[in-house]
């Protein structure tokens, strides 16, 4: 077993380890300072013993590069370890000097965990192994060029938008104009039926004046023309009371210049964050519930959805990972058998230290030399899994909304949802909705509970359990000034005690006996990014 791996002066003056197995800080740099006292000066070593470790080192220049492990380790193995270690230096060291390996400490630490899991080789040469650090995605390079287009895009939306805005303001205030100058015409012309003819008092004024005398009617008219222009005047003023929230917005687009373009974007981003921390959060209080065996097992699930607001499934990914901690060095050598009654198409990968072809033939995991024990008081991964689908019908959860537009210059907003995976028990379930900026919701009907959050613009909907029992339900609201467009992309989070993959754990048995252990499970299905864009 690989206990930790080293960079060192000649002089013994460590510049970088790292160790795989657990292990006290004290304990490490107790070992690392015992290397340059048994160095023998004027030979040539590849190893040196103590009684509990072996060191195995290679010079390179005026450092070594050192390997610490059990005696009972294979020493060829090891070696061969040793020169893949000596290689992956120079590729992120310019040159082997302390100044240069400190600067790339953390690419150097990247490249170890490569070669080294848990204490054990890896199988991996230096091609893979500057692969897996550059962690180069082609898949991560498309989302980020759709995620810019589209960006781009609703920066050009908005533009338009506030073109569009300006506009309206523009076209009110003439017509506000023109009202107060027809009301002016009437008061000075007499019978003007053109700077009455909005208001219906036209006829009324002409058989008054038909009645009585000439004089008397222009008296009346000039009075009643008196009283019709405060109407006008006062529908004028309702004209710019109207496009007041219209303007204070075109201002504020104007104010900020190209900065406005990222308000409509910079909700959603929130309110991304605000759910993904409420569903590690309620993941993570899920956790602290349960009591801990010797034998622990761990089986957490994530979600990753991304789904048109007209409907089309554009991302579906479902990963997952099977975590087992033994406490106990009694329950070190033990089989974990799993039910393998997994959703179809599942992929599934166990680590490289599990024996493949018994777990392909029996759904059984445990190690390739079952003589071997489990790393104790350590979060081990044996198991991890990764579920694609382009189907709408996996989407546990389908939320439909449905904004349109209204006469009063907004929308009304209906939103349900309802659970398709019948199975799961969602709890603490949050939909965040983004909102216009400074618009106020009024919300009409709604199942669980509802929260305006006024400085992120968002309407928050929380639901706490929705289950076969309770599978559906829904909002509505209105919002003034707003379009369709205000209320996209939704985000969504939730957690659950099932998980989605299907994988679990039927029993726990000791490899020499057979007999059951007792443990403890533990299983946790939550949202990484759920969204409707």
């Amino acid at each position: 077993v690989l206990i930790a791996a080293a960079v060192c002066t000649k002089n013994g003056k460590v510049i970088l380890s790292r160790q795989f197995v657990e292990m006290t800080k004290a304990r490490i740099e107790g070992l690392l300072a015992a290397f340059p006292k048994l160095m023998t000066a004027g030979k040539q070593h590849t190893y040196v013993e103590t009684d509990s470790v072996r060191y195995v080192y290679q010079p390179m220049e005026k450092l070594y590069m050192l390997l610490i492990t059990t005696k009972a380790s294979n020493i060829l193995e090891d070696l061969e370890t040793l020169r893949l270690f000596s290689k992956v230096i120079p590729e992120y060291s310019h040159s082997l000097d302390e100044k240069e390996i400190v600067e790339n400490a953390f690419n150097l630490i990247f490249a170890f965990d490569e070669i080294v899991a848990l204490g054990y080789r890896e199988s991996v040469n230096l091609a893979q192994i500057k692969t897996f650090v550059e962690m180069d995605s082609h898949e991560e390079k498309v989302y980020q060029a759709v995620r810019q287009t589209q960006e781009r895009e609703a920066r050009q939306k908005m533009r338009e938008k506030a073109k569009e805005l300006q506009r309206q303001r523009m076209e009110a205030g003439k017509r506000s104009i023109g009202s107060s100058m027809g009301g002016m015409g009437g008061r000075s012309g007499g019978f003007s039926s053109d700077s009455f003819g909005s208001s219906g008092v036209s006829s009324s004024s002409g058989g008054s004046s038909s009645a009585m005398g000439g004089g008397m009617a222009s008296i009346e008219v000039d009075t009643k023309a008196k009283v019709v222009a405060k109407p006008t005047s006062r529908n004028a003023l309702k004209l710019g009371g109207k496009s007041k929230d219209v303007d204070s917005f075109v201002d504020q687009l104007k104010s900020e210049g190209e900065k406005i373009a990222n308000l409509a974007p910079a909700a959603p981003a929130g309110s991304s964050s605000a759910a993904s921390s409420a569903s590690a959060a309620a993941a993570k209080a899920i956790s602290a519930d349960i009591h801990r065996e010797s034998v622990h097992l761990k089986i957490e699930d994530k979600l990753v959805v991304r789904v048109g607001r007209d409907g089309g499934l554009q991302l579906f990914e479902n990963v997952g990972l099977l975590t087992l901690r033994i406490s106990d060095e009694a329950y070190g050598r033990i089989l974990l058998i799993l039910n393998g009654n997994y959703t179809q198409g599942l992929q599934l990968q166990t680590h490289p230290n599990v024996d493949k072809e018994l777990f392909k033939s029996r759904t059984i995991i445990g190690l390739k030399n079952l003589t071997k024990p489990f790393p104790i008081n350590t979060d081990v991964g044996v198991l991890k899994w990764r579920y694609v689908s382009q189907d709408e019908s996996s989407i546990p959860l389908t939320i439909n909304c449905w904004p349109s537009d209204n006469d009063d210059g907004g929308c009304d907003v209906n939103i349900e949802y309802e659970l398709e995976a019948q199975h799961l028990e969602l709890q603490d379930v949050a939909i965040v909705i983004p909102l216009p900026v400074n618009v106020q919701p009024s919300v009409a009907e709604y199942d669980g509970t509802y929260n305006y959050d006024a400085r992120k613009h968002v309407l928050q909907w929380h639901i706490p359990i929705i289950d076969a029992a309770n599978k559906s339900g829904s909002m509505e609201f209105s919002c003034k000034a707003s379009i369709p467009g205000d209320f996209f992309p939704l985000q969504v989070s939730f957690v659950s005690k099932t998980p989605y993959s299907g994988v679990a754990a039927l029993d726990v048995v000791q490899v020499d006996s057979e007999a059951s252990v007792k443990y403890s499970n533990e299983s946790i299905l939550f949202v990484e990014k759920y969204e409707i864009v």
